[in-house]
Order: structure tokens, then sequence, then C-alpha cells
């Protein structure tokens, strides 16, 4: 118990598994390791609560830096992993070789920037710079693109709605996504969205953005300080703000040669060991799924908590606990949408008999492998249970760790 563990990562896994390890009596140095320099903060609310200037910053923070010393975690904030020798057990923290004993990898992921003329000029959302930069353009736009039809876009979407701001949402895909659900709610996410007001253009793509002000022509009737969204269809779109949600991928380039599985994040088993006294939580991790036998990394908080709380459990030798279920969230236009388990993008959902707002998949033998709920946080509640009757439940052994 006295071993140093070192967390890459001041993210909500990153944080939840420092205060996991205390919680299960864990007395040996714990430090937290974050690329931003500001104190750990939950990311979800930048898309919702930040965005829109009902929050200020401050209330997305997870724990302050004094909140943290006071748990006896040291906070190396502003401080970028960039290199680890799992042999030698040392992570490269800028100029430092830091020792660890245990490493806990959180490092997340990181917004993908599309590759179209003028890209570089549109907005991102993913740090909390992010989100207070498109805060500040988002007070003066009266109509927003989205490139992106994804989750993160949606949910964009629906706060420039809420605020009655004119939306245009383009994807590449002609499919709209929702987290581990893939695109099998996609008929309804476009019915959802266009309810609503927002204006969908899937399947065709950007070609480009010209932004005014940049020399850049921009074409007629672009107001001042806008841009025009070039469409792969031929069409454009004039607007005040242009918002790329195009995907993130696992931050793990500064694992390059360090000999773990880094091919879609961290590979791991089902207890979320990647390697010798080296775990990977969170956004950044891909577990082996116990139901499945697949390999499945899940962006989201709820699953973060719930593989950081496991994480601390194996390194500290405590009670066993159940496998991660893989589970999202989201609200789109008010509507709460929910899923648990792993999904086929080929296997059809089908009406669960008790509530037509919960859909279900099923696997060849008919074990129940996925469930959704739409609009229906209750029955999606009752639904689950017959996933928690199916799930295998790992025991968490203690790893030997050096002196």
């Amino acid at each position: 118990m006295s071993v140093h563990v070192v967390v890459v990562g001041a993210s909500v896994a990153g944080v939840t598994c420092a205060e996991g390890l205390r919680a299960a009596g864990h007395t040996g140095p714990i430090t937290l390791v974050g690329a931003e320099p500001h104190d750990p903060y939950a990311r979800p609310p930048l898309s919702k609560q930040v965005l829109d200037g009902s929050w200020e910053p401050a209330r997305a923070t997870l724990r302050t830096a004094a909140a943290l010393r006071e748990l006896d975690v040291t906070l190396r904030s502003g401080a970028a992993a960039t290199a680890l020798d799992p042999l030698a057990h040392r992570v490269e923290v800028g100029d430092e070789l830091l020792a660890y004993d245990v490493l806990v990898v959180a490092t997340g992921v990181e917004a993908v920037r599309p590759s179209f003329p003028g890209a570089d000029g549109v907005r991102q959302l993913r740090t909390l710079d992010d989100a207070l930069a498109l805060r500040a353009a988002w007070a003066t736009a009266r109509h927003v693109t989205v490139i992106g039809t994804g989750v993160l876009g949606s949910e964009i979407a629906s706060a420039a709605r809420r605020d009655d701001r004119e939306v245009v949402v383009v994807g590449r895909s002609g499919r709209l996504s929702a987290g581990t659900v893939g695109p099998l709610l996609s008929d309804r996410l476009l019915a959802l969205h266009r309810g609503n007001g927002v204006d969908v253009r899937a399947g065709v793509g950007v070609r480009g953005v010209a932004h005014a002000g940049a020399g850049a022509a921009t074409g007629a009737g672009v107001r001042t300080g806008a841009a025009t969204v070039f469409l792969g269809d031929g069409d454009s779109v004039a607007t005040d703000l242009v918002v790329a949600a195009t995907g993130g991928r696992p931050r793990t380039s500064w694992l390059a040669g360090s000999g773990l599985d880094v091919s879609d994040g961290v590979g791991c088993d089902e207890l979320g060991r990647a390697a010798p006294d080296v775990y990977a939580i969170g956004d950044v991790a891909r577990w082996r799924d116990p139901r499945s036998g697949r390999a499945v990394r899940v962006e989201h908080q709820t699953n973060a908590v719930e593989q950081a709380l496991s994480v601390a459990a194996t390194i500290t030798g405590s009670a066993a606990t159940p496998a991660s279920t893989p589970f999202f969230w989201s609200e789109v236009h008010g509507l709460r949408i929910q899923a648990a388990g792993t999904f086929d993008a080929a296997l059809p959902l089908s009406p669960w008999p008790d509530d037509p707002d919960v859909l279900v998949q099923r696997d060849g033998v008919g074990t129940t492998t996925g469930v959704v709920g739409w609009g229906a946080p209750r029955a999606f509640r009752r639904a689950r249970t017959e996933l928690d009757r199916s799930a295998p439940v790992p025991v968490p052994v203690p790893v030997p760790v050096r002196a």
C-alpha cells in the first residue's frame, strides 16, 4: 500500500481513480499529471451549461488543487506526459523522468480537426479553453453550422436551437450516430432534429469553408464576420459560426515505442490491465468486454468513473467489483437517450415488450446484449436488469508491483 501510483490524465477517470485509491485505503504517494493548466474539470458541461453561459467554468471543476492536496494527491497541472518506459517504470513529463510503481493511463481523446480548406478557422469543442472561446463567438451568432453527425454535433445543435438560433448540421456520413449505439438510432435522431427545426444535410460532407475578413471570396449574402460553408453536393450555407464536431482520437501518441497496444486506444484485459503495473481507464482505454469477448472503447463519463473505481479496487486488492457495462447517455432537444451494453450495427433493435420507447438488441441465442431508452428513463432502468442478470463478474486481483 506504500507504492507510488502515477495517474496520467487529470480527467474524471484520473481524479476518480485517485479518490478511489484513497477510499480503498491506499496510503502511498499518488501523483496526478494533467496536460492542461486548469484544475481537473468535467467535460460534459462544456457542450451544455458552460457553452450556453448558465455555468461559469468553476462549476465544472471536479476537485481544486487545494482539495487534491487535502486528499494527499500531488497535482502536476500544465505538464503533458511525452513518453513511457514500462520496463524502467518511468514516465517522461516535460524535462523530468517520473518514477512509478503503478501507472494508470487516463489521457482521454483529442479532437480531430477536419482537413478541408479553411478548417483552421473552424471552432472545436473539446477543452475548457475551446468552450470559452466558442461561448464568446456564440454570443453574437444567429446562425450556427455544425459539421459532424455524432453525439457532440447533436448536443451543440440542440443547444443552439434552445437559444433560438438557426442551425444546419452537415455530415459526410448519411447516418447520424449515437455513442455506443452507433447509427442504429439514425432515423429517430434525424426526425428529432428536424422536428425541432434543425436543417440536417447528411451524406454530403464539406468541401471547404471561406471565412469573411480573411481575404477569401465569401459569395453574395454573407454577413460581416461570417463564413460560407461549401458542401459536397454543390450547395453552400451562409453562417455566422462554424463548429466542427468530427470525432476524436485516443490521446496515445506519447506512448509510441512503449510496447503497449495502441491500435485503438490502449488495449486492456477486462480489469483494465495493459501491461504489468500499467492500467488504462476512460475514453482512452479499450477494455475486453467479458460478455462478448470483444475489445470495447467507450467515450462516456459514467463508463470512465466505473473503470476508475474498478482499477482502484484492483490495485489495492479490495472487494470484487462487477464488470463495467458500457453505458452512454445524452440529451438532445430535451429528450434523454440512454444506452447500456454493446451493440452490433448489423443487428436490429426491437421494441421491449413493456415499453415501445425502450429498444433491445439480442444475439443469435436470444441473450440481451444492449438496451436503449428513448425518453424513457424509468423503463430503461427496468429493462437494463436483463443485462445485469447475464453479466459475468471478474474478481480484481492485486498485481505484484516493484518495491
